[in-house]
């Protein structure tokens, strides 16, 4: 068979939780999916006119590997506003396609075969694929709901080995909506410090925080030296599909990402990177009404769950509710296939995520707030049934 001309790294790599259910999905009619991490607004009005303007007036040609100047500059100046850090636009942030080409570029620009990386689990699932793609080794590191999935800095000493080279973390969080508490990201700057280690830190979701203040790792004492930070538009702005991240990091740190980005990618689609420089000039106003929805739907979510038994700590960021499937008796592979079967409801497998994800599911809220109201009464009667 023609498999056998894979690589075994590449053949060994498992399908993503999330997809397998999002295919299972396409197939069925009234479903309603909690599976997919996509907001479900469009692309806010002014950041799709200029899309849509770069088109017309024939933008269609490369930028530079880098990405567009004044993306660059806007981008600089947001990390600095918001989180008091500062990055040369010349020379300390690169465009990407999306975070995960971020992702996949920090990976492959820090990593020699064989080495380790730590990633608190549960986690998006990309992650230990990613390192095992840059030939290196994943070592999870699970977290536990009643420390609110957060990373366990004596744990974290107690994972460092002779071979360990970096710290992949992901706060506001995937799948669990959690957030790291500014004691437990010091503690853990202290220990990279201490090890010498590169962080790795994926900030994808840090417009999308409730009540609390998102903390930029790098932005702590020390820490911009040896922190790889990576973000996007995907999230915040209602722009999965139009695939434009970013990765910010020391120069000499962020040559290696560029190196590797100009062979494979050569620059971020044109359009999309003016839209979104749009975003990051207009989209404020825009992120705060999608903010106050996603949090009207987060409470309505968090409290329906907890109502009828599906234990559920309280996420304080990202768009997604992580409730235990204890109630049910089943682990959450059973519990997420036979919702879907008899209910019609679409969640993902909590060990999709890695350890400390069995037996939970993922819900996400990024979802109409009647669907999740429909939602719920349908996950009410199958726990009825089955509790």
């Amino acid at each position: 068979m023609s498999i056998k001309y894979l690589a075994r790294h590449v053949a060994s790599l498992k399908p993503s939780g999330i997809r397998k259910f999002f295919d299972i999905v396409a197939t069925m009619d009234d479903v309603i999916s909690l599976g997919i991490g996509e907001p479900d607004f469009i692309t806010p009005e002014p950041i799709l006119r200029a899309g849509i303007h770069a088109l017309e007036v024939g933008e269609t040609h490369y930028t530079s590997n880098a990405g567009i100047y004044d993306l660059r500059e806007a981008l600089a100046e947001h990390l600095q506003d918001d989180y008091g850090i500062s990055y040369d636009p010349g020379s300390e942030i690169i465009i990407t396609v999306g975070v995960s080409e971020a992702l996949y570029l920090a990976l492959n620009a820090v990593l020699n075969p064989g080495d380790e990386v730590i990633i608190p689990t549960p986690c998006f699932v990309s992650y230990q694929a990613g390192v095992t793609l840059a030939g290196g080794v994943p070592i999870e590191l699970p977290s536990r709901v009643d420390e609110n999935f957060q990373l366990r800095p004596e744990k974290l000493r107690e994972a460092i080995t002779p071979k360990t080279k970096a710290l992949l973390i992901g706060y506001p969080n995937n799948p669990t909506g959690a957030i790291a508490s500014r004691e437990v990201l010091l503690e853990t700057g202290r220990i990279a410090e201490e090890h010498d280690l590169v962080v790795i830190s994926d900030e994808i979701y840090d417009q999308l925080v409730y009540g609390v203040k998102h903390i930029c790792f790098a932005a702590l004492p020390g820490m911009k030296e040896r922190t790889i930070t990576l973000g996007g538009f995907s999230k915040d702005y209602a722009m999965t599909g139009w695939r434009v991240g970013y990765a910010a990091a020391p120069a000499d740190l962020l040559q290696g990402l560029l190196r590797i980005h100009q062979y494979t990618i050569m620059s971020a689609p044109t359009a999309a990177q003016i839209a979104a420089l749009a975003a990051l000039e207009q989209g404020k106003e825009h992120v705060e009404q999608m903010r106050a929805e996603y949090n009207r739907r987060r409470e309505l979510i968090v409290g329906g769950l907890n109502q009828f038994g599906m234990a559920t700590f309280e996420p304080h960021g990202a768009f997604y509710a992580f409730p235990s499937v204890a109630i049910s008796g089943m682990d959450d592979e059973t519990f997420a296939q036979q919702l879907l079967d008899e209910e019609k409801v679409a969640v993902v497998p909590g060990a999709a995520f890695g350890a400390g994800g069995e037996g939970f599911v993922r819900c996400s809220y990024a979802t109409a707030y009647e669907k999740i109201e429909e939602a719920l009464e349908r996950m009410t009667r199958f726990v009825q049934r089955h509790g």
